[in-house]
């Protein structure tokens, strides 16, 4: 089974973090090409675009211009150990053994406005785009026309190697972003 989860918007790059393996985003040229994006405006157009308050506009701006595909530790932090919104702390990491995570690897993806896909081990930078966020590119005119092939065509690749079925926790803002009639398995939701 592979398990589709939201991510979330508090972040966590404070707190101590084991000791894990790390992967990179299968997708950091697309993600970098959004970053670029939006890299070229300025807090208050943020603010409009995102429907953000003017300091969390100014976080993200700041966030965007650091933003670049070359990162490693201790900058960015595994995608699973980053979001803390209910949902991951309801999955209880901290008491996870190395095989749990080598586990949630396998069947766990995190959809993403700025990364597409993440894997629980995947390294990300801080960051805030939501995936209904209506940011033209020259792909289309929102972030699902950005994502939407690349998402499904992968997460069709991902179910070739592990699960016979999708088990979706994500909202449908994210999950819109997806293609259900194209996956090569049954969703449930």
């Amino acid at each position: 089974m592979l398990y589709l989860l939201s991510p979330a918007k508090t972040l966590d790059y404070d707190s101590e973090a084991p000791s894990l393996r790390a992967t990179m985003p299968r997708f950091l040229d697309q993600s970098e090409e959004l970053a670029e994006v939006m890299k070229k405006m300025k807090p208050v157009q943020l603010e409009k675009l995102m429907s953000i308050s003017s300091k969390l506009a100014a976080l993200n701006a700041e966030r965007f211009d650091d933003w670049r595909s070359d990162y490693s530790r201790p900058e960015a932090r595994q995608s699973i150990l980053a979001f803390k919104g209910d949902v991951y702390q309801g999955l209880a990491v901290e008491d996870w053994q190395t095989e749990d995570f080598s586990e949630a690897q396998k069947s766990i993806r995190i959809l993403s406005g700025l990364y597409g896909i993440l894997r629980p081990l995947d390294l990300m930078l801080p960051y805030r785009l939501e995936m209904g966020t209506k940011l033209s590119t020259p792909r289309g005119k929102n972030l699902y026309d950005f994502w939407s092939d690349t998402l499904t065509h992968n997460l069709n690749k991902d179910l070739n190697a592990k699960g016979d079925a999708v088990i979706n926790l994500a909202s449908n803002e994210y999950f819109s972003a997806v293609q259900p009639k194209e996956l090569k398995a049954p969703v449930i939701t």
